[in-house]
């Protein structure tokens, strides 16, 4: 038909960012060059919020996996978890950016928070954002030691700090020369302080996703004994430690193994045995207080829960050093064909993907 004419659509540019904001991250980088009023967009905290949260939202979940790699259970490396259509999963490449690169030390993984981690390799670290590959190495921490003393660093924690739109970074560090040092590192004024340590000491520990709501959490002891168990806290807001109970299963840290991590934006807990005398698994989750949410019976050939997938499935570790996942509905178990060298070295953290940046 002559004199048809061309009719342009254009659509509202709410609806339009609304779009690119459900996109993922790789994509929207390459978007950035469409022109500049999108580059500039993209890094507003709106945009960065809104586009978290739908990853969220919508259940969109990445891993980074640790395992052992060779004949030295010191042998690590990390990788990311990939799975195409929820049923295969495959091992990415090797994740390596400075600080990391030494693969004879165990490296230590805590987050996620708003989509990034803090990494630690051999007492060094630094924050990353897996889904930009954007990282940033901290300055050292003054500790009032002399230069010969190695310090022996203990645990660490990492978190966001909503008031303040700043990220926070714990250190808990110990020898001869110091009795319990805590230094607390600032993003925006990319310094560290120390800070009154707590009353009670939190568990060693190299892989934690125990970030939940501006607060972090690690297993601990009491001042009068190992046996007096608890869970500490710390506001990353206030800047102050605090104490939870245990949930209520029988027994403390010494007979029970404790896994604390985000669930659904809860502090949940996955406690577990595996003693000839008590094999169990409890699920809590806490809301005010201690709820259980369920007990799985034991699971033959499995050792350690690792973490969640959809749908409530497990990760675990099996006794073989294999990776599978566990469907507590069915009970059926289902091996995803990824192993360790050594029993115990496995260790997997799930996050969504952030615009996040450290400038």
């Amino acid at each position: 038909m002559q004199g048809l004419s061309k009719i342009r659509t254009e659509l509202p540019e709410v609806l339009v960012f609304d779009i690119l904001a459900k996109l993922p991250v790789k994509s929207l980088i390459r978007f950035k060059c469409v022109c500049k009023h999108w580059s500039s967009s993209f890094q507003t905290p709106l945009f960065i919020t809104q586009h978290h949260h739908n990853h969220l939202r919508n259940n969109n979940l990445n891993f980074i996996f640790k395992r052992s790699i060779g004949t030295s259970i010191h042998y690590f490396n990390l990788f990311e978890l990939s799975t195409e259509d929820g049923q295969s999963f495959s091992l990415k490449q090797n994740i390596c950016f400075p600080l990391c690169n030494d693969v004879w030390h165990n490296p230590g993984v805590f987050g996620p928070c708003n989509g990034i981690f803090c990494v630690e390799s051999a007492d060094n670290l630094s924050l990353w954002n897996p889904s930009t590959r954007q990282f940033k190495i901290l300055p050292q921490p003054p500790v009032q030691r002399p230069p010969s003393v190695v310090t022996r660093i203990f645990y660490f924690g990492f978190g966001y700090d909503s008031q303040t739109d700043d990220y926070k970074v714990l250190r808990f560090a110990s020898d001869v020369h110091i009795n319990g040092q805590v230094d607390l590192y600032s993003l925006k004024a990319n310094s560290w302080k120390k800070i009154p340590r707590p009353g009670v000491s939190g568990w060693g520990g190299d892989w934690y996703d125990s970030h939940v709501n501006g607060i972090f959490y690690w297993p601990a002891y009491g001042p009068n004994s190992v046996g007096d168990s608890c869970i500490l806290s710390f506001d990353m807001v206030n800047e102050r430690f605090s104490t939870l109970p245990l949930p209520g299963f029988h027994g403390g840290f010494i007979e029970y193994e404790p896994l604390l991590l985000n669930m659904d934006g809860l502090l949940g807990a996955i406690i577990f045995s595996w003693s000839w005398e008590d094999p169990m698994i409890e699920i809590w989750v806490m809301s005010g207080s201690w709820t259980k949410l369920s007990v799985i019976e034991t699971v033959l050939g499995v050792d350690v829960p690792l973490g969640f997938w959809k749908n409530g499935e497990l990760f675990f570790e099996t006794s073989s050093r294999e990776l599978v996942l566990f469907d507590p509905s069915t009970r059926k178990l289902k091996d995803l064909g990824i192993h360790a060298y050594y029993k115990g070295t496995m260790g997997i953290i799930a996050y969504a993907e952030s615009l996040v940046t450290f400038n």
